[in-house]
């Protein structure tokens, strides 16, 4: 049987300039590729694929999960105005999370982390 390296979710992107500023400035990805269509960034072995959105785009969204949530929350909560966000919460199935709209997408990020790994 073969082994899932990655998986990479591709989001469209109405501005990829300024999705890629959120990415790279707010959740500390790093640029791997950046063209005028399309984009790739990572961070710890992950990545995110930006690609040029067409004129309609329905709503994604995926999740995040990392190991020191409330850490990252406290670095960026400042730096998301004008943005929908919920603060972190702690959920029914045991993971602790907080969620966020992708600048100039439909995408909804959900970042969480096992609520017995805090």
């Amino acid at each position: 049987m073969y082994k899932a390296l990655y998986l990479s979710p591709m989001i469209p992107s109405y501005n990829l300039l300024k999705t890629g500023e959120f990415f790279k400035e707010i959740l500390g990805f790093s640029p791997h590729m950046e063209t005028e269509n399309y984009s790739i960034f990572y961070k710890d072995k992950q990545t995110i694929h930006l690609l040029r959105a067409g004129e309609s785009i329905g709503q994604m969204e995926f999740y995040l999960e990392v190991d020191q949530l409330d850490l990252l929350w406290e670095s960026i909560k400042d730096r998301l105005d004008g943005l929908q966000v919920k603060a972190p919460f702690d959920r029914e199935y045991g993971m602790r999370e907080f969620h966020l709209e992708i600048p100039y997408t439909k995408t909804l990020l959900l970042v969480g982390q096992e609520l017995n790994n805090q």
